[in-house]
């Protein structure tokens, strides 16, 4: 998972509502949304490498994890996968806080990454960049991409605006809901001007292709899009679309179930 915009406490009838991008190689081997095989009560996309996931949510429990990477000139080889992460905090039983603490002993084991975890009571969002650490989400339109929590990102800014925007025109939990302008937001290919661009360290030409909602290059970008809505009530939405590598729509599901 790439890019996240997300509404924590915005809206009276939906205390959590969450866009978001995964971006990753069309060579690496995906599972699609669905209940994760041996642990059913999963819900999300899953990585067949690995065994983790980068969007999931618990059906049974309120539980969600997202993890973005953290973009660096060098990445890191030969460290746990921070796919794990997800699944270690839906499988598990601790609180979103004790889950980020812990995270802060061992959290440079695991590749660079930002990780968002609710509990049902807390939104919390951890990093081990630059050193690990964690802190609880205010309520309010957030985002989160390939470097520090709410940091203003030309595509973050753009998509946390149209998520605030889509929330004021619409009721998330009404039925049969047009998930459409959210789908637009994600596929967004903007290119901001250099001088909006941030320096992670990569070059300029790199931050170029990458600083669009949706990517789109030989080999590698936005693979697929979720949407995640879970109501005061415990009505729980969650569908996903999926691109090829021309950026053309693979398949698309819509969940929706719930949770007593």
């Amino acid at each position: 998972m790439c890019l996240i915009a997300f509404a924590w406490n915005a809206h009276p009838s939906a205390p959590l509502v969450l866009i978001a991008n995964r971006d990753e190689f069309h060579a690496r081997p995906t599972a699609p949304l669905a209940p994760w095989e041996g642990l059913p009560d999963i819900l999300g996309g899953r990585d067949l490498v690995e065994g983790g996931g980068w969007l999931a949510l618990d059906r049974r429990r309120p539980r969600l994890a997202a993890v973005t990477n953290v973009r660096e000139p060098v990445p890191p080889s030969g460290l746990k996968s921070r796919g794990g992460l997800v699944r270690e905090f839906l499988t598990g039983d601790d609180l979103a806080v004790s889950y980020a603490e812990l995270r802060r002993v061992d959290g440079n084991d695991f590749g660079p990454f930002n990780l968002l975890l609710w509990d049902g009571e807390e939104l919390v969002v951890a990093t081990n960049r630059l050193k690990p650490r964690w802190e609880t989400v205010s309520p309010g339109v957030h985002g989160l991409s390939n470097g520090a929590f709410d940091q203003p990102w030309p595509k973050t800014t753009r998509l946390s605006a149209a998520l605030s925007a889509w929330l004021a025109a619409n009721d998330p939990t009404a039925p049969n809901l047009d998930l459409a302008p959210l789908y637009a937001a994600l596929a967004d290919e903007h290119r901001p001007d250099d001088a909006a661009l941030p320096n992670t360290g990569v070059g300029i030409e790199r931050e170029r292709v990458l600083s669009t909602a949706f990517i789109r290059l030989p080999g590698y970008g936005t693979r697929a899009s979720q949407i995640v809505i879970i109501g005061a009530d415990g009505r729980t939405l969650f569908a996903e679309r999926r691109y090829g590598e021309d950026g053309g729509v693979t398949g698309e599901q819509r969940i929706e179930f719930q949770r007593n």
